[in-house]
């Protein structure tokens, strides 16, 4: 687990086994950061803590999350009512506002770069959407001439992405999913910080790849955001991992991957964001 190792009081980062210090310790959400239920506000407290070595920075959290992925994520950031609309906003940005239409832009650039034969080759370039939530991504891929197919634990995202974004959708942990075949790109958007053990779920991906398939990860950068204070939203309660350039390296390399590039970026949502395509090792 890449979270932390504890001896006594101190916290090590298991990517790289250094001392991680304490950066910061809420008493009360930040705001802007979406309330899941559970205990009292009162009660809410979490540390952030930052590797000496690495700078990945681990969450230590004493709110407890429950079965968040399967229900209460989308209750609370969407309502039951709000994905499709949350969708429409996104998918009708300008271009130039919009987070997921420069993550298909920048994809498909890469795989054109990386591997070419995709797109000239007579079949139909497939990829896998782990994670999927709204569905944005799928459905622009799809719309830019991919098979997509969307994995989801929430049974509420994956009806959406079937009925609305109009892709092959799959209800179920990624970690414990049947192979649904294997796929020319996986893709892993803002997912990697929200569990417990992101090396593992990255490593899970080669189950799905074949020897010539990319990965696509992107991950919230927290040595861009830490910059303007701890209250931003790359360190909210629901992202268990925020990671560096060094660490995101390491997860990598650890999962049994090759990083062809791997880059920062602020979006134009704001967000500071590390980007990487990977190959298998």
């Amino acid at each position: 687990m890449l979270e932390e190792v504890r001896s006594g009081d101190t916290h090590f980062c298991l990517c790289c086994r250094g001392v991680s210090e304490l950066v910061h310790r809420f008493d009360a959400p930040p705001k802007g950061e979406t309330h899941f239920g559970g205990p009292d506000q009162s009660s809410y407290r979490r540390e952030l803590r930052r590797c000496v070595i690495c700078g990945h920075f681990l969450a230590v959290s004493h709110v407890p999350l429950g079965e968040l992925y399967t229900g209460q994520y989308v209750n609370a950031t969407y309502g039951e009512d709000g994905i499709r609309a949350a969708y429409e906003r996104i998918m009708t940005l300008d271009p130039s506002q919009s987070d997921n239409a420069g993550r298909v832009r920048r994809v498909l650039d890469l795989v054109e770069q990386h591997r070419p034969g995709f797109k000239s080759s007579d079949r139909t370039p497939s990829m896998l959407d782990v994670g999927s939530g709204l569905c944005v991504f799928p459905a622009a891929m799809k719309a830019a001439g991919w098979r997509c197919t969307a994995l989801d634990p929430d049974e509420r995202a994956v009806k959406h992405a079937r009925e609305v974004a109009k892709v092959d959708a799959v209800c179920a942990d990624f970690m414990t999913a049947p192979t649904c075949g294997e796929f020319d790109l996986i893709t892993i958007n803002k997912v990697l910080e929200h569990v417990t053990d992101p090396i593992a779920m990255l490593a899970r991906c080669v189950a799905f790849v074949r020897d010539d398939s990319v990965i696509y990860i992107e991950v919230p950068d927290g040595e861009e955001a830490i910059k303007d204070g701890p209250d931003r939203q790359e360190f909210f309660i629901v992202h268990l991992h925020i990671f560096s350039m060094a660490s995101l390296a390491m997860m990598i390399d650890r999962a049994g991957f090759r990083a062809l590039r791997i880059e920062r970026l602020r979006e134009p949502s704001g967000k500071y964001t590390l980007w990487a395509l990977l190959i298998r090792a």
